[in-house]
């Protein structure tokens, strides 16, 4: 049972997907054909181990990624040399496309945290398609202030949520709605780096995780979590947050 359960959480964060699959979701659905077409052409597929630094903050900005498989890491660090973790982004998601409206350099570092095979893209492509191209520049727009309203959310949840309710926030948006009201889960990285991801030290994310199981009854082995109710998780969590579950954003 333990090699299916390593096997499952393995499959939950291998997310293969058509080169140029992305373009057929917001807010890439919007651009003409030919500039699709000649972008797609123009991908580049690249396979990284763990560790591998793909660009650095403040970097000047020439493609943007797609992940096809594996997770990565957006961070900055400090002067002092600490780390920020930003986000950290699943398979199916793209990173740096928004450079070209940032002064040409990347707003943070990007570093994989999985093996992972990406496919870049001339973000030069993206500009010209944002001035030529009035329904997809509207789309776009909308895409980044989507981004915008992502972190003005999380400032609300660092500024009221305790730890546990946090903690119990992130493993709800793992479940899948069709899960019922009883789901068991793998946590996709390990937990010092959901710690970071969450803005907590690794002492106060293992105190939250520890109180979270105590108040709702779920059961933790590793990165396995058995969750029996889902709605009194989040009755738990959300009622320190101005959405209800499932979230939307």
């Amino acid at each position: 049972m333990a090699v299916d359960t390593k096997e499952r959480c393995r499959n939950e964060t291998l997310g293969a997907r058509a080169d140029g699959a992305f373009c057929d979701g917001f807010p890439f659905s919007k651009m003409r054909p030919a500039a699709k077409t000649r972008l797609i052409k123009e991908g580049m597929p690249q396979v990284f181990s763990r560790g591998h630094v793909i660009f650095m903050h403040e970097d000047q900005a020439q493609r943007f990624y797609f992940i096809k498989s594996g997770w990565i890491k957006l961070f900055r660090e400090t002067i002092g040399g600490d780390e920020a973790i930003l986000d950290v982004l699943p398979p199916g998601s793209v990173f740096g496309e928004a450079a070209f409206c940032e002064g040409g350099v990347y707003a943070y570092g990007a570093e994989v945290i999985e093996n992972c095979e990406i496919v870049s893209y001339p973000l030069s492509l993206l500009e010209t398609e944002t001035r030529e191209n009035g329904e997809f520049t509207i789309e776009f727009l909308k895409h980044v202030a989507a981004r915008g309203l992502a972190r003005d959310k999380e400032i609300e949840l660092r500024s009221v949520q305790n730890a546990a309710q946090r903690i119990g926030c992130f493993i709800l948006r793992l479940c899948r709605e069709e899960s019922g009201n009883e789901t068991t889960l793998c946590l996709p990285w390990e937990k010092s780096l959901i710690a970071a991801r969450l803005g907590m030290a690794p002492e106060t994310f293992s105190r939250g995780l520890a109180r979270l199981q105590k108040d709702t009854a779920m059961a933790i082995n590793g990165p396995v979590i058995e969750i029996p109710d889902i709605k009194m998780l989040a009755r738990y969590t959300c009622v320190a947050c101005s959405n209800v579950f499932p979230c939307k954003n």
